[in-house]
């Protein structure tokens, strides 16, 4: 728990943009930074997990959209 609430105050101290959800057997930061998306999972067990997403800057029109529902309903 110190590990989590010292990284919490470091993301505060750097006005870097986060929320908190927990997931599996763990507390997940998502930190968004410009382009990233960070998935910073802190276990019970002590150990960390972090899993980056990086954008291109590619942006797309509403046409995606479609794609969306289509590649990815039930």
């Amino acid at each position: 728990m110190t590990q989590l609430m010292e990284f919490l105050n470091q993301l505060e101290e750097r006005s870097i943009y986060y929320k908190l959800n927990k997931v599996r057997d763990s507390i997940m930061v998502e930190a968004a930074v410009p382009g990233q998306r960070w998935e910073i999972e802190f276990f019970s067990d002590g150990h960390v997990e972090i899993e980056k997403f990086i954008s291109d800057g590619t942006t797309f029109g509403t046409d995606e959209i479609g794609r969306l529902f289509e590649e990815y309903s039930d």
